[in-house]
């Protein structure tokens, strides 16, 4: 009689075991970031030691990679081949996901397994597009297949995952970016905090759009579960509230936008793609600790209003001078949107090749020194969707916005959290185009996109935390 006990013990205890274990190897991890230029490169390749040894790890050594690579120079040495070493990593992840992909046999996980392959076939397509038209066939070849090798791998992976392993793995990630943020509030009061530019605040990250846009999707999250759970939890209030003050001091406008359209067309067009009422879509709304929280809220910006009017002043002019929106947007990235419509007009069906910048001779491609592949090519443009016509032409815009229609589908369907944090992703690209770019602030975006797209139908309305 004790054997079916002490199995249902150890069974119990394995999560917990493997959480710890986690724990112990990630700080292990950053401690080596951290101490020299030389073991923060070592970092990255023992990260893709460890995403072959599962799924679950597969997502978590890619979560670790972003943060390596977006940690503040102030905090962390430069780490010696870090391009090469987030390459690995994406490797090691791809490689461990396809050694245990199987082909489940239920409806959703052939819809599933049906999202996985169209991210393969547009990124098939992206590739031809770069052998045919791109002026730097090697790095928009590169850049293509580094991003769809990373997608397909997270939507396989989240997909292949069993519920309450995904749950684990969702309080992790969500864990981890609440870490950042606290870990962060230190450093507001510390010019090491404002490093880029004295004024925005980047925390422990290497970029206030850095900062911004992360604890946005943190903020997307807690925001969600607030109005999705039918009694939120205190903490849930306090910590949206602290996240709003903190993308404030970013100064990272784009954030802003993307958490505010994120949260309003989730609650909007989620309840009618999910098909379900407003009153179990959005139980929260008629939660009194809600509507108190409201209250206290609509107070203190009463109290507050001259400082606070000034301080958001200051947030929408962000050192340009005006208050106005769309004369800001237009003052910090008009001028790239002017060229990428230049670009369109002269190029509207074909595009100039995927991932390269509006003007070509201006990019910076960094080598690897051995075999001469490009490592690195940055570039930088305002809206995604226009520069994914400005590089693809007019097909390939419409195949990108057919491939977002479905993961928009699936995440509606999953519940208001998923599709909310989804949805933050997807606007602030708007203002900061980072949906393709796996080696930087995107990664973490398409981590969450791909965990918000292969969530379960919930008749709860949120994912659970």
């Amino acid at each position: 009689m004790q054997r079916p006990h002490s199995a249902s013990l150890t069974m119990s205890l394995a999560p917990r075991l493997r959480v710890r274990a986690f724990l112990l190897i990630a700080l292990v991890l950053l401690a080596l970031r951290l101490a020299s230029s030389a073991t923060a490169g070592a970092a990255f390749f023992l990260l893709a030691a460890y995403a072959l040894t599962g799924r679950a790890q597969a997502i978590q050594a890619l979560a670790l990679s972003w943060l390596f690579s977006m940690l503040n120079p102030a905090l962390s040495p430069e780490a010696s081949m870090a391009a090469l070493g987030r390459y690995a990593v994406i490797a090691g992840a791809a490689l461990s996901v396809l050694l245990r992909t199987r082909r489940s046999r239920d409806s959703s996980g052939v819809a599933i397994h049906r999202l996985v392959l169209v991210t393969l076939l547009l990124g098939a397509g992206i590739v031809a597009h770069a052998l045919l038209f791109s002026p730097m066939r090697d790095v928009s070849v590169l850049k293509a297949i580094s991003w769809t090798v990373a997608f397909a791998t997270l939507l396989s992976a989240w997909s292949g995952l069993g519920e309450s392993a995904r749950q684990r793995l969702e309080r992790q990630l969500f864990a981890g970016l609440t870490a950042i943020l606290l870990a962060s509030l230190p450093l507001v009061a510390s010019g090491r905090g404002y490093l880029v530019n004295g004024t925005g605040f980047q925390g422990v990250l290497a970029h206030p759009q850095t900062f911004g846009p992360t604890v946005a999707l943190l903020a997307a999250w807690l925001g969600s579960r607030i109005v999705a759970d039918r009694r939120p939890s205190w903490w849930l209030v306090g910590m949206f509230a602290l996240c709003l003050v903190m993308i404030v001091l970013s100064e990272a406008r784009t954030a802003g936008l993307g958490l505010l359209l994120g949260l309003l067309f989730a609650a909007l067009t989620g309840r009618i793609l999910a098909r379900r009422k407003l009153r179990d879509y959005l139980p929260g709304l008629r939660s009194r600790r809600v509507q108190l929280a409201v209250g206290l809220g609509l107070l203190a910006v009463i109290a507050a209003g001259p400082f606070l009017g000034q301080r958001v002043g200051t947030y929408l002019a962000k050192r340009s001078g005006t208050s106005n929106v769309v004369e800001a947007y237009d003052r910090s990235r008009g001028a790239k949107v002017d060229q990428m419509w230049d670009n369109i007009r002269e190029h509207p069906l074909r595009g100039i090749g995927f991932g390269v910048a509006s003007d070509p001779f201006e990019m910076e491609v960094k080598r690897d020194p051995v075999l001469g592949l490009p490592t690195g090519a940055s570039i930088e443009k305002g809206v995604v969707y226009l520069a994914v016509w400005e590089e693809l032409g007019l097909l390939g815009l419409l195949a990108v916005l057919v491939w977002l229609w479905l993961l928009v589908r699936r995440a509606a369907r999953a519940g208001m959290t998923p599709l909310a944090v989804g949805l933050t992703a997807l606007f602030m690209n708007f203002g900061e185009a980072t949906l393709f770019s796996p080696s930087g602030m995107g990664m973490l975006s398409l981590i969450l996109l791909a965990w918000a797209a292969t969530g379960r139908s919930s008749r709860k309305g949120h994912a659970r935390g």
